[in-house]
C-alpha cells in the first residue's frame, strides 16, 4: 500500500474566511517502510499571512513574495498524492483546505475522491482517551525525537508524523507501566537501529557456563520440590 504523511501551514485557521496554504509537506512511506521520496513546496498565498499564524509557524510575508502560486503547482502536488492513502493529524484541517485550493482551478477536484484519507488524530484519541494526543504529546509517549521542532513546519511534522504513526498502528512502546501517560518521564522510548546495521551477533554460553547453570538449576530444583520447566518437560 502506498501511503503519504501529509502537513500543510496556512496563512489562518479557515479556507472560509479566504485563507490558503502556504506550505506542504509529504512523505512516501511503501507497505509501511520509508521510501525516502518526499515533496515540499512553499506557496505564494496571494494574500496576507496572519500575525497569530506567523508565531505558529513562523513564515513570513516577505518569505513567500517569491514563492510559486498554488495553481503553479496543483498539477505536480496532485500526481503525487493521486491514488494514495493520506495520513494526516486532524485530516478535515488540511483536507478543507486543499480541497478550498483545489476548487479555485479547472478542473475542480476533491481530495477524497481521488485518495483515501487516515486521521492519524482519530486514531490517537481512541487508543490514548482522555490524554493528550497533539504530535508533541505522541512523541513524547513514543518517544520520538522531535528536539528540532521549534516551530511548525510542514516537511518535518510530515516526518515526524511518519513515524508516530507507524508506532501508533504497529509499534511497541515500552513495558514500563507509565508508558501511555504524558508525564511519563521519557523511559519507555524507542531507539530503532538503523537498517543497514551489521546483523547481532549471537553469543552463545561456554561449557563451564551451562554446566553452572544445570547445577543451579537442579540445586533450584531440589529446594523447591520441582520447577515450572520440569513440569513443562514432562508433558512434552
Amino acid at each position: 500500500m502506498r501511503q503519504i504523511v501529509l502537513d500543510t501551514e496556512t496563512t489562518g485557521i479557515d479556507p472560509a474566511e479566504g485563507h490558503r496554504i502556504i506550505e506542504i509537506g509529504c512523505v512516501e512511506l511503501m507497505e509501511r517502510q520509508t521510501t525516502g521520496r518526499h515533496y515540499h513546496v512553499y506557496i505564494n498565498p496571494e494574500r496576507e499571512v496572519e500575525a497569530e499564524a506567523i508565531t505558529v509557524h513562523g513564515i513570513t510575508n516577505e518569505f513567500l513574495a517569491d514563492k510559486p502560486k498554488f495553481s503553479e503547482i496543483a498539477d505536480e502536488f496532485f500526481d503525487f498524492i493521486k491514488g494514495a492513502e493520506l495520513v494526516i493529524h486532524n485530516a478535515a484541517f488540511d483536507i478543507g483546505f486543499m480541497d478550498s485550493e483545489f476548487a479555485r482551478l479547472k478542473p475542480v477536484r476533491k481530495t477524497a475522491d481521488h485518495c483515501g484519507v487516515v486521521d492519524s488524530l482519530a486514531i490517537a484519541r481512541k487508543k490514548h482517551p482522555g490524554q493528550k494526543n497533539n504530535l508533541d504529546a505522541l512523541c513524547k509517549r513514543y518517544g520520538v525525537d522531535n528536539s528540532s521542532r521549534d516551530l511548525h513546519g510542514a516537511l518535518l511534522d510530515a516526518e515526524i508524523l511518519a513515524e508516530v504513526y507507524l508506532l501508533l498502528t504497529g509499534g511497541q512502546t515500552a513495558l514500563s507501566l507509565d508508558a501511555g501517560s504524558d508525564e511519563a518521564g521519557g523511559a519507555g522510548g524507542i531507539r530503532r537501529l538503523a537498517r543497514e546495521r551489521k546483523p547481532l551477533t549471537v553469543v552463545r554460553a561456554s561449557n563451564e557456563e551451562t554446566s553452572a547453570h544445570e547445577e543451579f538449576m537442579a540445586l533450584l530444583a531440589k529446594q523447591a520440590g520441582g520447577t515450572v520447566w520440569d513440569k513443562l518437560a514432562t508433558k512434552e
